[in-house]
């Protein structure tokens, strides 16, 4: 129930480790964005790649290509755009930057494409710019766009790119609409793989998807282009080749925790989806530095899943009080007297964590072990008066309804875990506070989810009517 909630979809962008972005001019300084994932040298962790490819001479070629145009030519801001597209613009972060700083100067061109990439990207490094003042040129007295602008696909795609990138404007909702619209009737009459990259834009849009999904098609796209750009291409794929190896090797080692752990035996109605469980984690903390971290949020993850489990249909309302008590004082003493799966569970869960308490001071220099304590027993708390509704038959206010789901839909746990490892602290003040960013997620995901289970609930009762 509460796995399920949190895990049926992604807040990725929200939990890369964060550098406050420096700047001047029109640059929010409020903004965060991730920081590289890759060391000075910019070299990722060795591995043996399939073909000869000399990744380092890759990284070169592709140096070299950002330094050929002027810096607020189109051609260097759609080659920013592959390389974000391509998720390996980590690598170029410097030579971005200048890019990015430069674009300011097609920001009010006529042509639709240059506006709103520009815009796009300046939005995304974190500079305030107004969509009214940039598109209000592209649109009729009624403040409609002017159709003049639906024969411009390469415009529509950049168009429809940046109404995702909506703070509330009105133009912007204006402009997902006419761009939508317009790219629809355009791909049905558009050469296949050209049509293909259209719907897949509508269907699934760049900044509400999976960017490490997307990049294989995106890469797919550029291939059939009849210009291609053959360094961007090689070091994509080699990039994919090394995330491939480093996530099969990190699977492999959860998979060794979780077959020695033994969870699955001793609680056979228990899930068993390892490799689910690692699919969050691995979309989300992208990068080979966050590799441990990784590791360790899929075996917090998975001890979610499981104590989901024990509460929904696995233990008594007795055994639940008795485990609940036990995660309070935090003690291996306790778990001997709780029954032998619960023993078990208790074990690895207070395992893991007091390993990742201890990795965060190795690395950081704080034990945030009270807070994630604190965390377990919140959550623990938050089972229990779900089984209390349930055995009572009651009907919790909306309000009651939504602050528990919140709580028990394991998100705030995981990003607490999370939070830690990368360095981040709390206050005694901040621990009993649950910001937007985490509980509006969480609060969705609970809905869908309930809503996804009553659905299921109803077709079952109508098989036997």
């Amino acid at each position: 129930m509460a796995a399920a909630r949190f895990f049926s979809s992604s807040v990725g962008q929200l939990l890369h480790s964060a550098s406050l972005v420096a700047g001047n001019g029109g640059r929010n300084r409020g903004f965060f964005r991730p920081s590289s994932v890759i060391c000075p040298g910019r070299e990722p962790a060795s591995y043996d790649l399939s073909h000869d490819f000399d990744f380092q001479e890759g990284l070169t070629s592709v140096q070299a290509l950002l330094r050929q145009h002027p810096k607020s030519s189109r051609g260097m801001m759609t080659t920013v755009d592959h390389l974000k597209r391509l998720c390996i613009d980590h690598y170029f972060q410097y030579e971005i930057d200048n890019v990015v700083d430069s674009c300011v100067n097609l920001l009010h061109s006529d042509d639709l494409l240059d506006a709103t990439l520009s815009m796009r990207l300046m939005r995304e490094a974190g500079y305030c710019v107004s969509a009214d003042e940039i598109l209000q040129k592209f649109t009729n007295g009624n403040g409609d766009f002017n159709l003049a602008n639906s024969k411009d696909i390469r415009g529509l795609l950049s168009l429809q790119d940046m109404s995702h990138l909506n703070m509330g404007e009105a133009l912007l909702y204006k402009a997902k609409d006419f761009s939508s619209r317009h790219l629809s009737v355009a791909a049905k009459y558009l050469e296949p793989n050209h049509a293909s990259y259209v719907k897949q834009s509508l269907d699934h849009p760049y900044h509400v998807s999976l960017m490490q999904y997307k990049a294989r098609h995106h890469l797919s796209y550029l291939q059939s282009l009849p210009t291609r750009n053959i360094a961007v291409e090689k070091l994509a794929l080699a990039e994919f080749e090394i995330n491939r190896l480093q996530h099969q090797r990190e699977m492999q080692e959860v998979k060794r925790w979780w077959m020695k752990l033994g969870l699955a035996q001793e609680i056979p109605a228990a899930r068993d989806q390892v490799l689910k469980w690692y699919m969050w984690p691995m979309t989300v903390l992208e990068g080979f530095s966050f590799s441990r971290y990784r590791i360790e949020i899929t075996k917090i993850i998975s001890l979610i899943y499981i104590v989901d489990d024990i509460f929904d249909i696995v233990a008594t309302q007795e055994e639940l009080a008795l485990f609940n008590e036990a995660i309070k004082r935090w003690d291996l003493v306790v778990a001997d007297s709780l029954p032998s799966y619960m023993t078990s569970c208790y074990k690895a869960l207070y395992t893991i964590t007091n390993d990742i308490a201890d990795m965060s001071r190795r690395e950081h220099g704080s034990n945030p072990i009270n807070h994630l304590k604190k965390g377990w027993a919140t959550l623990f708390d938050g089972f229990m008066i779900e089984g209390k509704w349930l055995s009572g038959n009651q009907v919790p206010t909306r309000e009651d309804y939504l602050t528990n789901g919140v709580v028990t839909s394991g998100a705030p746990l995981v990003f607490l875990h999370l939070f830690f490892m990368l360095g981040h602290d709390l206050t005694e003040a901040d621990s009993n506070y649950i910001p937007p960013v985490i509980s509006c997620p969480a609060k969705i995901m609970r809905l869908r989810d309930d809503m996804g289970s009553a659905m299921v609930r109803i077709y079952r009762k109508s098989q036997y009517v």
